[in-house]
């Protein structure tokens, strides 16, 4: 990142960094000292960006305090690709595919642009 912004090529490159799925701050089963914390969760995951128009220091969407459920400002998948997309110039809505003589679009019929994470 340092590397990037010193070079001035941070505005744009787009940096993402995520997992497939969320992770909680407990595991299931007998709690030992040697099997504890960080079971994988499909409620919630995390996402990092910086540069390539993502708005620096912004964070949207929280869990509660188990990691189990959003409470605040949910974010769909169909909504960070819409955003991503758009932070790679590409419209959503019209970047399709067509697949069994039907045209197909990576956020389905759904997907807004997070705003607030723009810069």
């Amino acid at each position: 990142m340092k590397d990037l912004k010193n070079r001035g090529m941070l505005d744009d490159t787009l940096v993402i960094w995520g997992g497939e799925f969320g992770r909680t701050n407990y595991c299931q089963g007998t709690l030992r000292k040697d099997n504890f914390g960080r079971d994988h969760h499909g409620r919630c995951f995390s996402f990092w960006m910086a540069g390539g128009g993502a708005k620096g220091g912004t964070v949207v969407g929280r869990t509660d305090d188990y990691g189990y459920n959003v409470v605040e400002e949910s974010v769909h998948v169909h909504d960070f690709h819409a955003t991503l997309l758009h932070l790679l110039g590409i419209d959503h809505e019209r970047l399709t595919f067509k697949y069994q003589g039907r045209y197909f679009r990576l956020t389905d019929v759904h997907g807004k642009v997070i705003q607030n994470a723009l810069a």
